[in-house]
């Protein structure tokens, strides 16, 4: 029996980059494995941080969670843009994919301990998926020459150091590590600027903005599946539907509002270059970070609601409002301003984040639902204007 009859493609192929004019590219089976796989990490350090908010010290917790969403984010945007560049589709990548999933589950695994200091279980889950990049560039080199191959040595070589100095990271006092964490962080976000500083990859700018909105719909779905646990938990134990319905409702209302806003058109016409495509990219651990802190937020009222948070009632309402109120100004900043027309349209989201903040001192479960109502008339609102902006562009 072939390798094509049983639907693993060519044995092995040479990791030859593909063309960014290339028809109707879509995300794989494979890529949607890879997230939802990813998201299980995502669901541990929203959980983790729910808790510590309850438990009073969220704001000590929330540099853990920060950490843990960069370790997320990073691999599986290196894993994405590298496939729109370079998915061969043939066995050692789909094994090497196979290897990272087993990465992001140990990373996974070792988020409860980081959010207690103990870092060595999560790094090493991430070095395990970092290293399997190392490989994959490796490849690219072997199979190309010039530019594009010092790409490639550039690309294994920068992860490589990096990669070494979070294992030292690990065996230095807790006390130094956090001095040693941040340059290694900013270390690792410049190997691609460094690498593709002479050659840029080519990645497919439609296959890249479909992978990262397939991210944000699971990073959403999370958080709805995050919030209802919350709720069930709350009305079962304590049966005070009552004081958990505005949180419930005021969530859904956000987190439907956070959906459309985001795909409300298109971005793939956005992403021309690597100077746009970058600055794009990275501003997605802000969009990746608040839309799954909108759900930790959303656990921690409802625990609130029912008398089990050490929270004050403005305090309950800040951890729902504050990453809601991030998460409509970053896709503001990044994704959605640029296709933008006249004051009104850019000024829409900038200023619902800003109400949704003051919504704040409403407090309780009362500020979850305002903030959800102004989430759900910034989106009218923009739907007219949109309305009306192509029905103008019509022929009369």
């Amino acid at each position: 029996m072939s390798l094509r009859s049983i639907g693993v493609g060519a044995g092995v192929r040479r990791m030859v980059r593909r063309e960014r004019t290339e028809k109707h590219r879509a995300s794989t089976p494979l890529e949607l494995f890879f997230d939802l796989c990813f998201v299980v990490a995502v669901a541990q350090g929203g959980s983790q941080l729910a808790h510590a908010f309850a438990a009073g010290h969220g704001w000590n917790a929330l540099p853990h969670y920060l950490f843990v969403f960069f370790g997320v984010w990073w691999a599986w945007m290196n894993f994405t843009w590298f496939a729109s560049a370079y998915d061969t589709d043939d066995v050692p990548y789909r094994l090497a994919t196979f290897v990272q999933i087993t990465g992001a589950l140990i990373f996974a695994a070792g988020v409860p301990r980081m959010f207690e200091g103990r870092i060595a279980v999560a790094v090493l889950g991430y070095v395990v998926m970092r290293t399997v990049m190392i490989t994959q560039w490796l490849r690219v080199a072997s199979a190309s020459d010039g530019p594009e191959r010092v790409m490639g040595l550039r690309y294994a070589g920068g992860i490589a150091l990096c990669q070494c100095l979070w294992v030292v990271a690990v065996l230095l006092p807790h006390r130094v590590q956090v001095w040693v964490l941040l340059p290694v962080v900013l270390l690792e976000m410049l190997v691609p600027l460094f690498a593709e500083r002479r050659y840029a990859t080519t990645w497919h700018p439609e296959h890249v903005s479909e992978r990262y909105g397939l991210f944000t719909l699971i990073v959403l779905g999370e958080t709805v599946s995050a919030a209802t646990v919350a709720v069930q938990s709350g009305v079962n134990g304590h049966g005070d539907l009552g004081k958990v319905l505005p949180i419930a409702a005021g969530g859904l209302l956000v987190c439907f509002s956070a959906w459309w806003i985001y795909f409300a058109r298109p971005i793939h016409d956005y992403l021309r270059s690597n100077r746009q495509a970058f600055v794009w990219g990275y501003g997605h651990y802000f969009v990746f970070l608040s839309a799954a802190g909108i759900g930790a937020g959303l656990e921690a009222a409802v625990e609130h609601a029912v008398g089990e948070a050490h929270l004050s009632d403005t305090g309950a309402a800040a951890v729902v409002t504050g990453p809601t109120a991030l998460f409509l100004f970053t896709v503001w900043a990044i994704h959605a301003r640029h296709n933008k027309h006249g004051a009104v349209q850019m000024l829409l989201l900038p200023v619902t984040a800003l109400a949704v903040l003051v919504a704040t001192l409403v407090g309780g479960g009362a500020a979850v639902l305002t903030a959800g109502l102004l989430c759900a008339v910034a989106t009218a609102v923009g739907l007219v204007l949109h309305l009306r902006e192509d029905g103008a562009g019509q022929p009369g």
